[in-house]
């Protein structure tokens, strides 16, 4: 039987991105009816995984000439693979999926993985004078192109009552986790190590985790705080150098660049608490983080604030601490409580979902 192509594309995401690759390709790759092409930004981390091909893009700066230009880098590498089904998950690819459908008969689909008016609108990526002008262009062309694309994967259940072009040609999956094998943490107990992963932004928090893993330190000099992650905003890098150049007890790796998944679950392995935080905002409102997963996954104790949507599950499941119900009680709080007293259910990726959502496009 010959095999059907199909290609997974990002602009900015590196090529071990955990759903790109680690959640969709890993999913399809096992069957031997598909060829599975994933195209993001090179690492130097990616692994030979037998039924993926990688094609990395040459990184680029997030405001360049270079970052309009990749649609069309990743134009014409389409247009030799020829796919059956191609995969995108950024708005930059809506016109790319569009030329492949009508050139070959492409079935396409749309993984959404952010609501991207309301990040472009409210996160702090662009000039605040652009942001309106470029959100309307974008949601104009999700609008646009949406009748001609065959499926929408939402990342979001949220996403359901934001988006409305999607219709009802949708499926949610969850940025659920890949549950690990043989799940042990080993953190060094001379230390109590805090760790904060993931994207680097004001957005995301960063600034919150710092200022708590501060008031920690202070009451006990055990106290460490890793940070593991890419930061995009140059202002923001500056201002969490600035913050950090007297903190010798806090950690970062990566910051200048992207961060391998892989180096994550280490230092979830290593860590005694991770802390997750995202200021009250409609761009992140409904959402529930990946890191949660696998922080829950992994057994990794949580420290999260009470205005967050998921900060009700984490306490059900007694995963971790409300930083503003204890207080100055925290860190006895923390040393004291004994957490995850049973398994959580409906961490784990949805495989089987995806594979039968793909069957189905392709017949």
């Amino acid at each position: 039987m010959k095999q059907q192509k199909i290609v997974i594309a990002s602009t900015l995401k590196p090529l071990d991105d955990t759903r790109m690759f680690e959640k969709l390709g890993v999913s399809l790759s096992c069957d031997s009816t598909y060829n599975i092409c994933v195209i993001g930004q090179a690492t130097n981390s990616i692994p030979a995984y037998k039924g993926i091909q990688f094609i990395g893009l040459k990184p680029v700066q997030r405001l360049s000439i270079g970052r309009w230009l990749l649609p069309f880098k990743i134009l014409f590498i389409t247009i030799k693979v020829k796919p059956s089904l191609l995969i995108v998950n950024t708005h930059e690819l809506l016109i790319v999926s569009i030329a492949n459908r009508i050139l070959f008969g492409c079935k396409i689909v749309y993984d959404i993985r952010e609501n991207y008016y309301r990040n472009i609108l409210y996160a702090e990526a662009f000039p605040w004078v652009v942001r309106r002008p470029l959100a309307l262009w974008v949601r104009l062309k999700e609008r646009v192109t949406a009748p001609l694309f065959h499926h929408f994967i939402l990342a979001e259940k949220a996403y359901e009552n934001e988006l409305s072009f999607i219709g009802d040609r949708y499926t949610v999956l969850a940025n659920k986790t890949v549950l690990p094998k043989g799940i042990i943490r080993h953190p060094n107990q001379l230390q109590i190590n805090l760790l904060f992963s993931g994207t680097i932004a004001s957005s995301t928090g960063i600034f919150e985790a710092i200022a708590l893993a501060q008031k920690l330190h202070r009451v006990d000099g055990r106290v460490r705080l890793r940070i593991v992650g890419y930061c995009a905003i140059p202002a923001i890098r500056e201002k969490v150098t600035d913050i950090l150049k007297d903190k010798p007890w806090v950690s970062l790796i990566g910051f200048n660049n992207l961060v391998p998944h892989a180096e994550i679950l280490i230092e979830i392995r290593q860590a005694h608490f991770g802390i997750i935080y995202y200021p009250p905002s409609p761009h992140t409102a409904g959402s529930i983080p990946t890191k949660l997963y696998e922080y829950m996954a992994y057994q990794l104790p949580m420290l999260t604030w009470q205005n967050q949507g998921f900060a009700p599950w984490v306490i059900q499941n007694q995963a971790g601490l409300v930083v503003d119900v204890h207080g100055d009680n925290l860190l006895e709080e923390m040393i004291n409580k004994n957490f995850y007293p049973h398994p959580i259910e409906g961490l784990e990726w949805e495989t089987e979902k995806f594979r039968r959502l793909i069957a189905q496009l392709l017949g």
